[in-house]
């Protein structure tokens, strides 16, 4: 049994393990600390847009992003499962199958030979040449031909764990603004699972099926760059339903950033017992540089500022691919998006050398004025309190990383 299993099978009723999909250094190191005080396994996923074997859009190759982790992790109390988030042929949907999926096996096989052991399988989405909707044979079918690429690459003393589904929600969040969120039906999961482990079987892959842990499904929760949609148990209960004839497979949850707490609890007491964030890590890491950027204005002379903020939207507008297609509205309404949506798109920049610069700078800046008690009740008062009880050091990355850690300890543990 992998320690991935281990963690699920050690769940007790209402918990679930929280999947962290960032490249963030200080949500990674946040969630390593929480998890390490808590005497579980930190879960960190990369999503194949972020790193692969071209870079993605972080320039990590998947080894490269192993050996970031376990750098950051050194000196932790803290053991570290790595995931694979969305591996198939997500980042080239454009090209013809053939092409397409002989990326998705490279990708997938790197991913497998750099010891991430826990792969979500997405060949949910069409390519060139697809239909507009593609059926469960189809998606299953090429799910089999990628485990079986991942199965070659593993090292038989630690084979991985598998999660699959053919009902995957976009990465990320939503692209525009919905009006409602489906809830998938009860029979289409049932099929799905039907349908890949068929197709599992008719490559072989019996003892890899038996390592299948979870599935995708939509069980209602979504968000937009201005949108929540909250987890609703009665519409699900068919789904979760289905899921007890199918024990111990648990659901993978995936965009549960934003829900309530107690939404949370639900989702995990139905059987969503991995629960995915992302942006949410990076929207909280947002807001507190956000916030001693503020500090700094009181702090340090206009020359010496980082101008962080001013620094970030030039970065964006200088390239807008990462979020033009995510965001809509007047000139004044994409200029609030960009600094405050909920999806934070502004992740994709934290990375641009000037970005870089003038975080580094702020840092430094509150690092040495250090900001007095009263500007930090002003704009971060959850981690003035958290100073006042002697539960943080006052330095900008303690600041940083207990705003993100607000965010993590909502998720049932």
């Amino acid at each position: 049994m992998s320690r991935f299993q281990e963690c699920l099978t050690n769940l007790a009723y209402g918990q679930a393990v929280m999947s962290a999909c960032t490249a963030h250094p200080f949500a990674i190191e946040a969630v390593l600390d929480h998890a390490g005080s808590n005497g579980i396994p930190a879960l960190i996923e990369a999503t194949a847009n972020q790193v692969n074997q071209f870079g993605g859009y972080t320039g990590m190759t998947p080894a490269d992003f192993a050996a970031y982790v376990r750098k950051l992790s050194e000196g932790r109390d803290c053991g570290v499962i790595l995931g694979g988030d969305h591996l198939g042929p997500l980042v080239w949907r454009g090209l013809p199958e053939a092409q397409a999926m002989s990326n998705a096996a490279t990708l997938i096989s790197q991913y497998v030979t750099a010891g991430f052991s826990k792969i979500h399988i997405d060949t949910s989405m069409c390519l060139a040449g697809d239909g507009q909707e593609l059926p469960n044979e189809v998606i299953a079918k090429r799910a089999a031909f990628l485990c079986k690429h991942a199965e070659s690459a593993a090292d038989p003393r630690n084979l991985p764990v598998y999660v699959i589904g053919s009902e995957v929600p976009v990465p990320g969040g939503a692209q525009h603004t919905e009006e409602s969120v489906g809830v998938t039906r009860s029979g289409d999961f049932l099929a799905t699972v039907a349908a890949f482990r068929e197709a599992f079987e008719a490559e072989g892959l019996h003892s890899a099926w038996e390592r299948v842990v979870a599935v995708v499904v939509q069980p209602g929760v979504e968000f937009g760059d201005e949108q929540v949609f909250e987890y609703d148990r009665q519409r699900a209960m068919p789904l979760t339903a289905a899921l007890k004839s199918l024990s111990p497979l648990v659901f993978e949850g995936h965009s549960t950033d934003y829900q309530p707490p107690e939404k949370l609890r639900q989702m995990a007491q139905d059987g969503v017992a991995i629960q995915k964030v992302g942006p949410a890590l990076t929207f909280a890491a947002r807001e507190a540089m956000f916030a001693l950027y503020e500090m700094e204005k009181w702090l340090v002379g206009e020359s010496a500022r980082s101008d962080f903020i001013e620094t970030l939207e030039q970065a964006m507008l200088k390239n807008p691919q990462s979020w033009d297609r995510h965001y809509h509205g007047s000139a004044e309404q994409l200029a609030f998006k960009r600094r405050f949506s909920l999806s934070d798109r502004a992740r994709y920049y934290m990375t641009d050398q000037s970005v870089e610069k003038a975080a580094r700078i702020l840092i430094e800046n509150i690092n040495t004025h250090k900001p007095p008690l009263s500007l930090i009740s002003q704009y971060m008062p959850l981690q003035y309190s958290h100073l006042r009880e002697g539960k943080i050091k006052l330095s900008a990355e303690a600041l940083i990383k207990d705003r993100i850690t607000d965010c993590i300890r909502e998720y049932p543990f």
